[in-house]
């Protein structure tokens, strides 16, 4: 494997993929929950903390990470 394989790349459909699922996964949980409990205000939280998550995620995947400065000291 070369270092290439390692780099995240620009999907941005990858990136939509993240945020739309959590969207819809943790808004799906909210549902459920609503149904369960008898309460109305749950899908609203699951949905926020959906866009949260999956924002989170495609920060997670997509950054890029600097190199460390060498730790040699300079011999001028």
């Amino acid at each position: 494997m070369s270092q290439s394989d390692h780099t995240p790349g620009g999907d941005p459909w990858s990136a939509f993929g993240y945020l739309v699922s959590g969207v819809l996964l943790y808004g799906f949980v909210g549902w459920l929950l609503d149904r369960w409990l008898g309460t109305g205000f749950l899908v609203a939280v699951g949905i926020v903390l959906g866009a949260v998550l999956g924002t989170y995620q495609t920060w997670a995947r997509f950054r890029t990470v600097e190199p460390e400065p060498s730790a040699t000291p300079d011999r001028s």
